[in-house]
Parts: C-alpha cells; sequence; structure tokens
C-alpha cells in the first residue's frame, strides 16, 4: 500500500476525531448549565444571572448569539439586584403569567407603534420554540442557560418598552413640555412591580399618553395592519430632469398600484392623467391628473413608510404634558384643521390654510390673548426681504396696489416712488403697513398670542382658498374659516367677566365689524394653544395619512429610524 494511500484515510479520521471532540467539549461545557430537578435549575439560573452583571463582558451563554446587545444593561442590572437575581419571567420550568404576556406583548409590539426587533423579538422566539419542541430528548427545558439567557433578554426589553412606552424614541426639542425625558431605576422597579401585581398590559397601558389624538391613532393600527401591503414599489425621483424616464417609472408605479392595466407598452398623456387622477381621487387629494411636486411624494409612499410614520405620530404625543389644560386650542399643520378641545370632547372643529413649504407655520406652544377686528397687518422681515423688496424695485407702484403704505422712522408715510430702492438688497429703514379692511391679508379679525415668529390665527381675503384639499399655502401664519365661531367660543369661555358681560361683547364685536372698526378685545381667560404637525390620525377605526410637506417625518425617519 503506497504512503499516499496511507495519508487520506489518516487525515480523514483525524479530522472525524476533532469534530467528535469539538463537539464533546460542547456538550460538556453545555452539560455544566442542566439542571437534575426545577430546584437546582432556578440555582443555577439564579448564578448566571448574577455573573452576567457582576463581571466586564460578557458570558459565553449570551455571547455565543453575536445577535445579542443590551439596550438598558444599567436599569436591568438594577432590576436584578433588588430581586437577588432570581427570574423575573420564570420559574422551575415554567413561564410566569408575566412572562407570557411579556413575550405576546413583543410579537404584537405594532399595536403601540412599536418594533418587535427592538426588544429581542427573534432570539426569545427562537428560544421559546426549543422549550415547545422539547420532546425530543434534548432537555432543553433543564438547560439553565437558556432560562437565563431569555430571563435577561426580556428584562432588557422590558426596560426598553417601559422607557418608549413612556418618553417615545424622539429627544426633547424647544416646544417638549414632556416633563421627564430622562427614567430613574425607581421608576422602572415600580412597573416591575406594578406588572406583577397588576398584569402588564394595564402597567403599559397606563404608562401611554391621555390625549384622545392618541388613542384614537392606536385604535386605528390593527386594521392598518391587516390591510399593510409591504411589497417594494418603484421609488420616483423628483425633480426628475429626463422627462422620458420619469414617465416610465411614474407608469410603472401606477402599474404596481393598481392604476393602469399595464406597463409593459407606454401609455400616452392621457392614459398617465387618468391613471394620476385615481390616485389623487383614491388619496383625498386635489384631483387635476397632475404628477406634481404632491403626488409624487404620497406615490413614494409605502406601507412599510406609514407604519414608521404612525411610530413618529405616537412619539409626537408622548413629547406633551402629561396632563393638558382642560380646554385648548390645537392645529395640526399637515392635516390643516383647528380643533377647540374640551377634555375629551371637539367642541369646535374648522379647516385652517398653514403654511408653504418654503414658509412653514413653526411648532409652538402659546395661549391666545387679544382678538382685533380690522387689524392692520404689519409684514415680518422675511415677507419684506424675499417678496415685498422685489416687487417694490420693479415697481414701486406695487405697495398701492395691495394696499401697503411705506411708514419712516418718525410715523411719516413716505412716497414709495422717492426711495431709491436699488440701496437696498434684504432689508430696508422703512416700515410696511396693511391698513385694515376687507382686502387686508389677515381678513377683518386677528388672534393674538406671544410668539417670537410674528405668526397668528387670523381670517384672510382669500376665503376661497378653504376649498382645496390641500391647504399649505400661507407664509407661516395660520388662517381660520370658522373664524367667528372662534371668537365667539373664546369670549363665552372667558371667566373674567359674566355670562352677561361676555354676550355685551360678542354684540359689541358684531358693531365693530359691521361698521369696519379696529378695535381690541382682550381674553383674560387666555386660551392655551398648540400648533404641532403630525402626519396621521385616526378616525372612525382608521389611520388617515397626511402629505409630509415640511419633510419633517423623512427627517426624523432617517435620523432616528433609518433601520426599520
Amino acid at each position: 500500500m503506497t504512503t499516499q494511500k496511507l495519508f487520506y484515510p489518516f487525515i480523514a479520521g483525524l479530522f472525524l476525531c476533532l469534530i467528535v471532540f469539538a463537539s464533546c467539549k460542547g456538550k460538556e461545557k453545555r452539560s455544566e448549565h442542566f439542571a437534575s430537578s426545577p430546584q437546582e435549575l432556578n440555582e443555577k439560573t439564579k448564578e448566571l444571572i448574577s455573573s452576567t452583571f457582576q463581571q466586564s463582558s460578557l458570558p459565553v451563554f449570551l455571547s455565543d448569539d453575536s445577535s445579542f446587545t443590551f439596550s438598558q444593561k444599567e436599569f436591568a442590572a438594577f432590576l436584578y439586584a433588588g430581586n437577588q437575581y432570581l427570574t423575573n419571567w420564570s420559574s422551575k420550568e415554567t413561564w410566569s403569567t408575566s412572562g407570557d404576556s411579556l413575550c405576546h406583548f413583543i410579537e404584537n409590539a405594532q399595536l403601540y407603534g412599536l418594533f418587535p426587533e427592538d426588544y429581542h423579538a427573534d432570539a426569545i422566539k427562537a428560544i421559546r420554540n426549543k422549550f415547545v419542541a422539547d420532546s425530543l430528548g434534548k432537555n432543553d427545558r433543564k438547560d439553565a442557560s437558556l432560562w437565563a439567557k431569555v430571563d435577561i433578554m426580556l428584562t432588557d426589553a422590558f426596560v426598553q418598552i417601559v422607557k418608549d412606552i413612556k418618553i417615545g424614541r424622539l429627544p426633547d426639542d424647544s416646544i417638549s413640555l414632556r416633563k421627564n425625558s430622562v427614567l430613574s431605576n425607581e421608576f422602572y422597579q415600580q412597573q416591575l412591580n406594578a406588572v406583577f401585581s397588576n398584569g402588564l398590559i394595564s402597567t403599559i397601558e397606563s404608562l401611554e399618553p391621555k390625549q384622545p389624538e392618541y388613542a384614537l391613532l392606536k385604535s386605528g393600527i390593527k386594521k392598518f395592519l391587516d390591510g399593510a401591503d409591504y411589497r417594494k414599489f418603484t421609488v420616483i425621483p423628483y425633480p426628475e430632469k429626463n422627462q422620458q424616464k420619469f414617465k416610465q417609472l411614474l407608469q410603472k408605479r401606477l402599474y404596481e398600484g393598481g392604476f393602469i392595466s399595464f406597463d409593459s407598452t407606454a401609455a400616452d398623456t392621457t392614459q398617465i392623467a387618468e391613471a394620476v387622477k385615481l390616485f389623487q381621487k383614491k388619496k383625498g387629494i386635489s384631483v387635476d391628473g397632475v404628477a406634481g411636486e404632491g403626488t409624487i411624494r404620497m406615490l413614494n409612499v409605502s406601507d412599510r413608510e406609514k407604519f414608521i410614520r404612525i411610530a413618529i405620530s405616537m412619539d409626537k404625543y408622548k413629547m406633551l404634558p402629561e396632563k393638558m389644560p382642560s380646554k385648548y386650542i390645537w392645529v395640526n399643520t399637515s392635516a390643516n384643521y383647528l380643533q377647540v378641545m374640551n377634555g375629551n370632547k371637539v367642541e369646535l372643529s374648522s379647516k385652517v390654510i398653514c403654511g408653504k413649504a418654503k414658509t412653514r407655520t413653526p411648532l409652538l406652544n402659546s395661549a391666545v390673548s387679544l382678538i382685533i377686528t380690522y387689524p392692520r397687518w404689519v409684514p415680518p422681515p422675511s415677507i419684506v426681504g424675499k417678496e415685498i423688496l422685489p416687487a417694490v424695485k420693479k415697481n414701486p407702484g406695487y405697495l398701492a396696489r395691495k394696499g401697503f403704505s411705506l411708514i419712516d422712522s418718525k410715523g411719516n408715510e413716505v412716497d414709495p416712488y422717492s426711495v431709491d430702492w436699488s440701496k437696498y438688497s434684504r432689508g430696508i429703514p422703512y416700515r410696511i403697513v396693511q391698513g385694515s379692511g376687507d382686502a387686508n391679508s389677515l381678513g377683518i379679525i386677528k388672534f393674538h398670542f406671544d410668539n417670537k415668529y410674528s405668526v397668528y390665527l387670523h381670517d384672510t381675503n382669500q376665503r376661497y382658498l378653504f376649498a382645496n384639499a390641500m391647504r399649505s399655502l400661507s407664509h407661516g401664519c395660520v388662517r381660520v374659516q370658522e373664524w367667528q365661531q372662534l371668537a365667539f367660543y373664546l369670549f363665552r369661555n372667558d371667566s373674567s367677566l359674566n355670562a352677561a358681560n361676555n354676550f355685551i361683547r360678542i354684540d359689541t364685536v358684531k358693531a365693530m365689524l359691521a361698521r369696519k372698526q379696529k378695535r381690541n378685545f382682550s381674553i383674560k381667560n387666555k386660551m392655551p394653544l398648540f400648533i404641532r404637525y403630525v402626519t396621521c390620525e385616526g378616525r372612525n377605526g382608521n389611520i388617515l395619512f397626511y402629505d409630509d410637506i415640511y419633510g419633517e417625518d423623512k427627517m426624523i425617519r432617517q435620523k432616528y429610524f433609518a433601520t426599520k
């Protein structure tokens, strides 16, 4: 027999021995964690949990899963230390009621605007499946390392869930009014104790925002998920210089959505326009058959992205105070509507017109303190520099045509034709004032509230625009369709005067409007005002999605939800 013939069997045998040796070593290492009784299982599991939080690196039974990363190790360690490192979610080979509830919650986390993958969902499910399938003689249910591992994952997940439900995933900003954006060890301990006493769902729901808008949005999630289509649709670049390519991509996207019956042959302009109309009608936007910026933006939104917008919107409600005022004005600049809230009841609702994409209505907190009939309008410097000055340079008669007066620092009116406008590129040493009257941009009534942006709620001299489906059209102020109802509601609500005096004020306002006179009416009982931007809302068990015209949700998605 040749040396070569002897060599190959030798190598094969050696390789087999190494595999067997490694397998034996693995089994020996794993067998250390097997328990012979339920009581021993508890003791071994406790030892493994304790060692996890008392050594600097992850122990082998955790590090062997490269996908595992602690989300909230510090808080999890505190919870275990307070419980002598006993398991939180199981005992003696059996899941506790709380453990089963938490596993079920994680699997269905989307119903709360959360993402299961944030809570070790796959790893937890894999271990649970091992326990369920333990009829093959592997004794997985007696493996303390598996029980310790899944208990640690569940505790880490629980802390993260409590945080995400209570304060959300968005950082504080300049308008956030939540009191606590950092939760303490003691807070998490209280919630864990509450789970054991009152149940998981009761505990979780006690942490959710109390605003009715949040509850309505949450109530529509299941129906949305049941009908969600997670297919990847064609994304249409906009603007696209290559019109032929744009038309091809548009047709393909319309075909994918079922709005046109073919994409293999080029459709003509009429066919594309009809398909676009069908899409616009379905989405409740202006039906003109033109694939403009807003229509393309909505075509590019998939159900996966919509769910992320649901999650973002729910987090925005978590940034409000835990206890809102008993009465307040709520303006949603994405939906372009205003509501006066009294507890959970809508007392008044109105269409509004908010800022364009380039002149967005700012987010703010304030309170309406003054109502002015037949107000004057002083355009802010931004409008003067960007719009009025270029127009006046072309033709000084622009000011008179728009009803503007030019006022110098001494209060004297200046003839615009006497000014050398070429000297100015941005600011000007004059005030531009639009006198009160039916043609005034603020209309015939203005609701004043303190803010640094020089924006108001007001009537408009372009009331026909309220008929538009897309009403993001202003320079930043909020034009209110039901301005009269709002004014009278604020007067009736003003507890600084008795009912009789408030009716007198309402009659006075009516008289001022009839005579077209300017008059200031103070609101002593100031009405809190919240201007927010929420791109989806719950209505009658459904979720309505509005245009992300300011691109705010897109920015948030890219920054905080990029991996979803």
